[in-house]
């Protein structure tokens, strides 16, 4: 059986009349008192957005103040957007719950900003509002920053003035932006850090416009640099170093010359009438090289450089620091013919040059190669005399004939007519080709005009000598039919000579006309050694046939007619001869009768 325990103190004790220090208040004392300490505590829900004061804070929590029974303490990290958060400050805060499970009022920062962020980056954008944000994280194309918590986009180009190379150095810092766009449907919020600077800028740049001259010696920051240029900021206002004011010399990139975020000293060359596009040079800042240059140094002179430059019409050489002159391709070679000057030097390459033309006023110079050897046409008359016989290369083709290189610097030309004897050669290509080698015999040299005659069949005696005396006149051969045209068709005759053979005389026996490869009988019918030609005929051939055949049955049937006439006139002779002896016979008859009468 349970024991019961003794009742202690008194049963009937009120404890809601008993102050804190034993004070005893009656019934209207206490309702006044509930009524002054009500007036003090402002009224709060859950799920409420008020205003608060921070109170206290560490290095983990902001305790705040919102006038009610308690204080609500929220995590520091909520306000790192905000690193200069002060006691004092007045903040907004949601109210999760006005009392947990351990009688504590429970406060978010955060999503009292998540309640009325949409309102505060319209309201941001229209009143043209600076707002803080912390950069929570790279993306692509710029970084995400939390304002008002939302996830805004800052694109990389709107970081800053200058192009950012690496975004990464912004994650995590906390920055002033201005609210540059917003998409309500797909809630899309973008904002701008160069916005803010942009107008310091604008005034910086006016008062440096205001003041630019040229010739003026400015300080300036790489800014960016490009492969046909450097561009240069001047404290809010861009200008263009052009590679070639970079330097005296040659460069081939102007990172040769500057590097990223370094300063130089420039100097103003020339600026559009609003002054936007500014033109500067590095290069005016020293000397020019032309102004240190060997003094000594004239036309004539032999002197070292450097092949810097190399284009179709020739190279561009160092002799000097920042001074180059001109080896025109046309002095690289005696030759004549045409060549590039790649075939000669080669970038980087140490050659020695003359100086052929100097003009330190204009500071133009032009250099030769070809004159430090000695001039092949200098020995012409005596190395390649008329009529002699030399091999040389084929070197390029005309319409009229083949260039031919007996040696460096001596080109001759083989004309068309002078390639071959039997054949009749429409160009040069069916002939030989490029890189052949070609016997030739010295035709005619003109030294003034450097130009050398040569011909290549003159190398053999002229066969048509010995055709003269073969293609006689009627005499008949065999011969192949080559091709085939309207005016009629070339023919392959004996000891690799053609004739030709006009259409109605390919005309065979039987009506038809002789196609192509064909081998038949041909008549020469014409011949001249001095145009080397020969003409053939096969239809002469059977056509003399049937007109010797014609011609002997004419004269048997004159034969036979002849004989006819013959008996004929025999028999009327025999008849005449008849009758006058009769006659005679008569008379002397008639005579003697009458004598004897």
């Amino acid at each position: 059986m349970a024991e019961t325990l003794p009742q202690v103190g008194n049963p009937d004790f009120d404890w809601t009349t008993i102050g804190k220090k034993q004070v005893q208040y009656s019934s209207d004392e206490k309702t006044k008192l509930d009524s002054l300490y009500g007036e003090k505590l402002s009224s709060v829900n859950d799920l409420q957005i008020v205003e608060g004061t921070v109170v206290a804070k560490n290095n983990r929590e902001v305790v705040v103040n919102i006038g009610s029974k308690s204080d609500g303490v929220i995590a520091l990290s909520e306000f790192r957007y905000n690193p200069e958060l002060k006691i004092g400050d007045k903040i907004e805060v949601f109210i999760d719950k006005t009392e947990d499970a351990s009688g504590q009022l429970v406060l978010s920062h955060k999503k009292a900003r998540a309640g009325k962020s949409w309102d505060r980056v319209n309201e941001a954008l229209n009143s043209d509002e600076v707002v803080k944000g912390l950069v929570k994280c790279r993306t692509k194309g710029g970084l995400i920053v939390d304002v008002y918590g939302i996830e805004a986009f800052l694109p990389g180009s709107q970081i800053d003035v200058k192009p950012i190379r690496d975004y990464d150095v912004y994650v995590g810092k906390t920055m002033e932006f201005k609210v540059v766009k917003i998409n309500n449907e797909f809630k899309n919020v973008v904002v701008s850090h160069k916005a803010l600077i942009e107008a310091e800028i604008e005034t910086q740049k006016r008062d440096i416009i205001s003041k630019l001259e040229k010739g003026q010696v400015l300080e300036g920051t790489v800014k960016n640099i490009t492969s046909y240029g450097v561009f240069i900021d001047l404290g809010g206002i861009d200008g263009l170093i052009h590679i070639t004011d970079l330097s005296w010399g040659r460069i081939t990139h102007p990172e040769e010359i500057v590097k990223l975020d370094e300063k130089i000293q420039v100097v103003i060359l020339e600026f559009d009438d609003d002054k936007k596009r500014i033109a500067l040079g590095l290069k005016q800042l020293s000397a020019h090289p032309w102004e240190s240059l060997n003094q000594e140094w004239k036309v004539g002179d032999r002197i070292k450089g450097k092949v810097v430059v190399i284009n179709d019409y020739g190279a561009f050489v160092e002799v000097a620091p920042g001074v180059e002159g001109l080896v025109h391709v046309s002095e690289m070679s005696w030759s004549q013919h045409l060549r590039s000057a790649q075939e000669f030097v080669k970038v980087g390459q140490e050659i020695e040059v003359q100086i052929l033309t100097m003009d330190r006023e204009e500071r133009k110079m032009s250099l030769g190669m070809k004159q430090l050897t000695t001039d092949p046409w200098n020995m012409i008359m005596i190395k390649y005399a008329k009529g002699t016989k030399h091999t040389g290369q084929v070197r390029n083709f005309t319409n009229f004939g083949v260039f031919v290189e007996l040696e460096e610097g001596i080109d001759g030309l083989v004309h068309i007519s002078d390639l071959s004897w039997s054949k009749k050669v429409k160009h040069p290509s069916e002939f030989c080709k490029v890189g052949d080698r070609m016997e030739v015999v010295v035709l005619e040299i003109d030294g003034e005009n450097r130009r050398l005659s040569l011909g290549h069949k003159q190398v053999e005696e002229n066969p048509w000598d010995v055709f003269e005396t073969v293609f006689t006149l009627d005499s008949v051969h065999n011969g192949t039919v080559l091709n085939v045209n309207d005016k009629g068709a070339m023919i392959g005759l004996p000891y690799g000579v053609e004739g030709f053979c006009p259409a109605r005389h390919l005309m065979k026996a039987e009506g038809v006309a002789a196609k192509a490869e064909e081998v038949l009988e041909f008549k020469v019918i014409e011949f001249s050694k001095e145009a080397k030609r020969i003409v053939v005929s096969h239809a002469r051939l059977h056509e003399e046939v049937k007109e010797e055949a014609r011609k002997k049955d004419k004269a048997s049937k004159k034969a036979e007619s002849d004989e006819q006439k013959k008996a004929v006139k025999k028999v009327k002779d025999s008849q005449e001869k008849t009758t006058l002896g009769d006659i005679s016979a008569l008379s002397n008859l008639k005579d003697k009768m009458e004598g004897k009468s």
